[in-house]
Order: structure tokens, then C-alpha cells, then sequence
């Protein structure tokens, strides 16, 4: 499987500030600095403008092993919240590799229930710096010490928000 990369991320108190994600196998590389932007191979990353969740492209990626029974109740509603109030849902790992879509604006939002955070960090990055909104699912800022995650384009985070929150 070609889905795989090479990921430094520097975190300072909780917070991801300075990420390389390089996909050897495509030979890009993408970049954010905290206050400074995103890059793919040296050209902004802008997220998506779609503002309608109904025809949202959305990722998830739910796969570490041994989840308690209550995460993994979660993660089946959430998917079919998802595939009722948005257009296709994708499930895949790992989570860098779909929030480097959701900053690139190829994909429109990306949660996950758990506390897999190595996945996140360098995404969390891209997607704000790419303009978009990264939060945990009660709404509120997204540190590596949040239980869930929520990363999107600002015109479909609402929508998101509100159809996965109740699930959270």
C-alpha cells in the first residue's frame, strides 16, 4: 500500500508547531510552521471551501487495536451518522495521510474517537495552517491531550460538529 510517510513533528505543550510529512513514494513533501502556514512542496495548502456537509467528502480512521466496547459503539454510529448527513465517508489509515487531504482541500473533514495522537499531530498542523478548524468533538481546542478529534474545512466543522458531537 503506497499510504505511508515519513513524519517529524515538534509539539510544545500539547500543541504541534513545526511538522514535515514526506511521501517518498510520490516525492512530496508538506510543511507547516505554527503561524506560518502549509506548504506542499513549497506551494500553500488551502482546505476546502465546501460549506454543504451533505456533499462532504469525510475520513476517519479508527484501527487501534484492543478499543473498549463503548469506543467501538461510537465509531459504528459515527459512521452511519456520517454516511446519513454527508455525501461519502472514507475509513482508512493512517490519520496523517487523510488530514494531509483535508489540508489540501481534496477532502472536506477527518474525525476519530481515540487517543491514537501520533496520527494527529502533524495533521492538526496542516489543516489549521490550511485554513481549516481543528477541534476535539465538544467543540473546543484540540491538544494532544484531547479524548476525540475533529479537523475541517470552517464551512462544514458546524455541520460536522453537530452531527458527531451527541455520539462523543
Amino acid at each position: 500500500m503506497p499510504d505511508w510517510a515519513v513524519t517529524a513533528t515538534l509539539v510544545r505543550d500539547n500543541h504541534p508547531v513545526l511538522t514535515v510529512v514526506h511521501l517518498p513514494l510520490a516525492g512530496d513533501t508538506y510543511t507547516a510552521v505554527a503561524g506560518g502556514g502549509a506548504c506542499l512542496n513549497d506551494r500553500p495548502l488551502k482546505v476546502s471551501a465546501r460549506t454543504d456537509l451533505g456533499a462532504a467528502l469525510i475520513g476517519t480512521g479508527q484501527a487501534k487495536p484492543g478499543e473498549d466496547e463503548d469506543t467501538l459503539r461510537r465509531i459504528g454510529e459515527s459512521v452511519t451518522a456520517m454516511l446519513v448527513n454527508g455525501l461519502v465517508v472514507r475509513v482508512s489509515v493512517p490519520a496523517t495521510m487523510q488530514l494531509i487531504h483535508v489540508a489540501a482541500g481534496r477532502v472536506d473533514a477527518f474525525w476519530q474517537f481515540s487517543d491514537v495522537r501520533s496520527g494527529l499531530v502533524a495533521g492538526a498542523l496542516l489543516v489549521s495552517e490550511a485554513g481549516g478548524t481543528v477541534t476535539d468533538l465538544a467543540g473546543g481546542p484540540w491538544s494532544t491531550g484531547s479524548r476525540d478529534f475533529l479537523a475541517a474545512a470552517p464551512g462544514i466543522h458546524a455541520g460536522a460538529l453537530e452531527v458527531l458531537s451527541p455520539i462523543a
